[in-house]
């Protein structure tokens, strides 16, 4: 593969010093040594191994990787390795591609929220399927889910969602038989969203009960509950997005494209 022109670490050991100073006080220290090891990969800082070949003694220079998550030129090996465990334990069934999405006035209060947020993103949209899923309204059946979280969208901007590979059935409520969806038609978008809507500001409130949230900023009034409760109230009311449907090219092109960000981030060299 051709080296891109320009790579993130040419910009951050070219520019990176004077934007550090700029930026004083206001960058993390671990946002700090993501940018040192992205500057160091790949070169004589981090070490490396010489290999000669036996024959015409040709000599070339490997440098060690940083293997830090946040670098576009490593963890492809550990992606590779992800996927093919998730496609190891594909079924030989119809498999659906699920996102549930976070209104934007609740992505707003994430970004500084992230872990007690995501962690309510995960555990809401599992138990918004899996409570669907097992009505007999519905399927009547237990299912499985593999979830990988997306905390950007297209245009890089902040957007978390969910992403989920399900297959379109499940294990009977009694355990004895396979259960199938409908051909082309999983579970009602529409009643997922509204039961996701009201898990996630119930467990939203009760986080803010509980002291779990920090606000910032323009959002720093929002520690008081009734200005809380107030800045929920319209999405009591607004349609959340939910998408469900069968993958074009199957569940192994979802996995595929999702592993390019389970062990990387956002900001490919080719970007």
């Amino acid at each position: 593969m051709l080296r891109p022109a320009l790579e993130v670490a040419d910009i951050f050991r070219d520019r990176g010093p004077a934007w550090r100073r700029a930026n004083a006080g206001h960058v993390s220290l671990e946002q700090l040594k993501v940018m040192s090891a992205i500057e160091r990969c790949r070169t004589a800082a981090l070490g490396g191994h010489v290999a000669r070949c036996a024959d015409c003694f040709y000599t070339t220079i490997a440098y060690n990787s940083c293997r830090n998550r946040h670098c576009p030129k490593c963890q492809g090996a550990a992606a590779k390795e992800w996927l093919a465990a998730r496609e190891a334990d594909l079924l030989p069934v119809p498999y659906y591609h699920v996102v549930f999405t976070l209104p934007a006035p609740i992505a707003d209060i994430a970004y500084h929220n992230k872990a007690a947020i995501y962690d309510l993103l995960f555990k809401v949209s599992a138990e918004t399927l899996t409570t669907i899923a097992a009505d007999p309204k519905h399927l009547g059946a237990r299912i499985g889910i593999t979830s990988v979280l997306h905390t950007w969208g297209s245009a890089m901007t902040h957007h978390p969602h969910v992403h989920m590979i399900v297959p379109g059935g499940g294990i009977s409520l009694d355990g004895e038989r396979w259960v199938a969806c409908r051909v082309g038609f999983f579970l009602p978008v529409r009643v997922l969203s509204r039961l996701f809507r009201r898990l996630l500001l119930e467990k939203l409130i009760a986080a803010h009960e509980a002291g779990r949230l920090q606000f910032f900023g323009n959002h720093a009034a929002l520690a008081d509950p009734q200005a809380f409760a107030a800045y929920l109230a319209p999405l009591r009311r607004a349609e959340w997005v939910v998408y469900a449907k069968r993958p074009f090219g199957g569940p192994q092109a979802v996995l595929a494209y999702l592993s390019r960000y389970t062990h990387r981030v956002a900001i490919a060299n080719s970007r």
